[in-house]
């Protein structure tokens, strides 16, 4: 008999392997090696039917009207809800028929993952018939200009971490043939549990002519009852969004001046909610970090960079600083 199967590509989290590799229960454990919010959107109570019924049309349309709002999507895009960003990404491969795609990287490694898992080769060729950028990227943070998107049959922008600055959102160019724009609800509202992404385009690119449509290659019901009605509180709330964003500002650059004043490290880039700074061996204050129960995100590639997100409470900031000095 196996054990149980679990994807384990490289991300951050996985408070459980570092607990079995440094010692001490989770609730010991400071984790810093994500990029969601520390201080989640609050969940109160929700009714009780939402998670006895069928998720119902009613709630999605509340959710998808309050997604439009806030993202200020035009009234011809159109926008599917998915059970996380990642359920939409898995099956980009399948919408777009790609024969290869661009993704240029350093970036988040699910794109590339999904893309593979159906045969499509990642190349570096601009001339892929299928491109995809992350913007801002996860972990430096850049952004790509808006000349270099579109013009391709399928062009994928995902806005997991957008929500930190709306202003240099990509939704003006939305209305672009074959252009695909990815929300998260785990990052910046800091509910990844939650499981609740949007996909926003035209409808003939999320729902292409002779091809299954994205909501159907989701299934029915992708998005649960309780996501639908929790998603549309936290997307109704502006005065909580307005009120985030500062905290976070000030919390990032309270990281900056800890790093780059105190640990002589470089800032590489990032968003309010995480930041990447470049050492001497990242590797090493990663251990180090690790050895003092505090989780932090050091990467395959680069020897140098080690990704920290934010102590969400005083006690937190204590913590690190402590470990650090």
């Amino acid at each position: 008999m196996t054990g149980p199967v679990h994807s384990r590509r490289d991300h951050g989290g996985g408070i459980d392997a570092a607990a079995a590799r440094y010692g001490g229960a989770r609730a010991d454990w400071l984790d810093l090696s994500t990029g969601i919010n520390p201080r989640p959107y609050p969940v109160t109570a929700l009714p009780p039917e939402v998670w006895a019924a069928l998720p119902d049309d009613a709630a999605m349309d509340r959710l998808l009207n309050a997604a439009r709002r806030v993202w200020q999507v035009p009234d011809h895009l159109a926008i599917v809800a998915a059970p996380g960003s990642s359920a939409i990404i898995a099956q980009m491969p399948v919408l777009t028929r790609a024969a290869s795609v661009f993704i240029p990287g350093p970036t988040y490694n699910e794109h590339a993952a999904a893309f593979r898992a159906h045969g499509v080769p990642v190349t570096d060729d601009p001339g892929a018939d299928a491109h995809v950028h992350v913007a801002p990227n996860n972990p430096d943070g850049r952004y790509v200009s808006a000349d270099r998107i579109g013009g391709h049959p399928f062009t994928i922008i995902d806005e997991s971490f957008g929500d930190c600055d709306p202003s240099r959102g990509y939704m003006a160019h939305a209305d672009q043939d074959g252009l695909i724009i990815l929300k998260s609800m785990g990052k910046f509202w800091g509910l990844a549990g939650l499981r609740l992404g949007f996909a926003i385009g035209r409808p003939g690119t999320l729902a292409p002519s002779g091809r299954a449509a994205l909501v159907d290659l989701l299934g029915p019901w992708a998005v649960s009852g309780p996501a639908l009605t929790l998603g549309a509180r936290m997307l109704e709330d502006l005065d909580w969004a307005t009120g985030t964003r500062s905290w976070l500002a000030e919390q990032s650059a309270r990281l900056d001046r800890l790093m780059v004043g105190g640990q002589a490290a470089e800032l590489v880039g990032g968003t309010t909610l995480f930041r990447t700074y470049a050492v001497n061996d990242a590797a090493a204050l990663h251990d180090r970090l690790a050895r003092s129960h505090i989780w932090t995100r050091i990467f395959p590639y680069s020897r140098t960079w080690i990704r920290l997100g934010l102590p969400g409470h005083d006690a937190d900031w204590a913590r690190l600083e402590a470990a650090l000095a």
